[in-house]
Formats: C-alpha cells, structure tokens, sequence
C-alpha cells in the first residue's frame, strides 16, 4: 500500500477536529495562535541513506533535509530533537563523536539548537528528527492559482549523481566525484529566503521525492495541473556536460530527488519581484512551467516540443 494511501485511509479522519493539522496534507503542524510550526521526519539506513562510512557527513544529509520542510513553508528552524536506534557496530565511540562534532557545525550554520531526544538500541539503524520554528503564517500546500508560474530554486540533479557513484554505478574524475558527493550528502538550504517567500510564493514545497512527484503533492487536492518545460529545468554545468557528453536522459536526474531545493509558484504578476529578490540574495531561481486547468493532465514538454511520459516520477514507500 502506498504510504499516502496509508494516511488517508487509516489516520486522515483523526485529525478531522484538529485544524492545526492541516489534514495531514502538507509537511508541517501549524498553530497559528501559538506560532508554532513543527515537522517529523523518520530516516532509515539503506533506505534514506546509502551506508554508514560517513556518520558525520549522513547526520548532516539528514538534519537539512528535515529543516527544509520549514524553511520552504517559510520558517526559520529554531529547535530540533533527535532519536537514533543503533547497536555498538553503528554507534561507536568515533562514530559517535563524529556525530556530535557534525551537529554542532550545523547548529552554528543556520542558528538551531539541539533541545532533546531519544537513544535506544536496535539492530537497524535509524533517526528522527523534529523540528521546530515559529511564525504567524506558512506558506501552504494546495494553494496554487491557476496561471501561476512554477519555479524552483538551484540546480536539480546533482544528488542522484552523487548516489550513482556511491553504489559505483557511474565513475568520473577525482574532482567531479567530490563535486557530486557534496551536493549527495549536504544539500544547499536557502535559511536567508524563508522569510521572503511570503512576498510572492502562493504554495511551496521542498524537492525530497522528487521533481513531479513532489508536483503532485503540491496540487493534489486542487482541480489543477501542470505544464512544464525540460528545458527550463535547471542542472549544474557539471551535470549538464556529463548528460551531453554521456548522452543521458536528462528527466532521468532531476525526477529523483534528495535535492531540497525549494519548488514554489507565483502569479506572473510577481516575476520582477521574484528575479530582484533571487538576484539581492545571490540565489540562482528557475521558471519550469505554469498551472493550468485540471480539465487536463499534467504535461511534461521535452526540448523538441513533444509531451513525454515518466515511468518513475520519484520516491514513494511502498507497503
């Protein structure tokens, strides 16, 4: 069964007299009387993460990728609380240290605070993270308005690169397997755009499953779709050489995910605005596409002008 079918048939109806929910259809819990934004997130080893060779760099990947789910909704992450399960193979004494050291280099970076948790002992490897910021208002999911424009920020792609080369399933030079393994295990969050959103986005969302996928999720409970152009889907010049070069598929990297990089839209009204601000913050921004009516499906444009199908549109757990 399919994880949001999950949440929709067995645990939607519990959250019907609590509006700070938000009918588990968006990434936060938000108590607009208190300010209070919160996000939980769940990673397991093998499955969320390659390995464990890197404790420092794993912990890291997974604390920015929990704090994206504020930072899109347009939260500054305040506070965060982590468990891990693990057995003495996993949670060493090095590894450990490791861990602590990578935390605090990230608590001096975006200005969070470590604030509580759990340890407990298992054979499989996994952590949760909460966390926690506070604001008057969010930028919500399913708040997109016909003719918006879609945007994303950054580059997409160059994670699913790195993990490519992390299961040895694709060797470059010494320089770009670094390259790519930095942009796998320490995704570059926009903290210094949360607040800014406010100014233009109608709806927003983080790209962790997946380009459309995470497209889906941004529309799903709207009669709405979308048309977007691969073109205008932004890689790095790294990436981009090797696509040619290798003559990959392009739709292939930036439907996968792990880029966390904010995907939002935006009336045309909004287009200055969005390149003055993007451009004061030395942020590099796309527009992918539009929304169009749900009297149709969503489209994908390739760089000929045809439509193209997606077999895989991202990540989903599957039960």
């Amino acid at each position: 069964m399919h994880e949001f079918e999950i949440i929709k048939k067995y645990f939607s109806k519990l959250s019907l007299n609590n509006k700070n929910s938000l009918n588990l259809n968006d990434d936060v819990f938000f108590d607009k009387s208190k300010k209070l934004v919160v996000s939980v997130d769940t990673y397991i080893d093998k499955s969320h993460f390659f390995d464990f060779k890197n404790p420092d760099l794993v912990i890291k990947k997974i604390l920015r990728s929990s704090i994206s789910d504020l930072i899109c909704k347009g939260v500054k992450p305040k506070y965060y609380f982590i468990s891990g399960s693990g057995n003495k193979k996993t949670f060493t004494k090095s590894n450990l240290k490791k861990i602590s050291q990578s935390l605090k280099q990230e608590q001096n970076k975006f200005g969070i605070h470590i604030s509580g948790g759990d340890t407990v002992f298992s054979n499989k490897l996994s952590f949760t993270i909460i966390s926690v910021g506070f604001s008057s208002n969010i930028i919500f999911r399913n708040k997109a308005k016909f003719n918006d424009d879609i945007y994303v920020t950054g580059n997409l792609g160059d994670s699913y690169m790195g993990l490519k080369i992390l299961k040895k399933r694709f060797s470059l030079k010494k320089d770009l397997n670094k390259y790519f393994l930095k942009k796998y295990y320490l995704p570059e969050l926009h903290i210094k755009l949360a607040k800014k959103l406010f100014n233009f986005a109608n709806t927003s969302i983080d790209i962790s499953d997946g380009l459309f996928t995470d497209l889906d999720k941004l529309i799903n409970k709207q009669n709405l779709s979308y048309k977007v152009n691969l073109s205008n889907i932004p890689l790095s010049n790294n990436l981009k050489k090797i696509v040619l070069s290798k003559k990959l598929k392009k739709i292939n990297f930036v439907s996968k995910g792990d880029d966390y990089q904010i995907l939002f839209t935006a009336s045309k009204k909004k287009a200055r605005i969005i390149k003055r601000t993007f451009k004061s913050l030395d942020i590099k921004i796309s527009k992918i596409g539009n929304i169009s009516s749900g009297a149709q499906k969503s489209q994908i444009i390739d760089e000929k002008g045809n439509k193209i199908a997606i077999k895989n549109k991202g990540h989903f757990h599957n039960f």
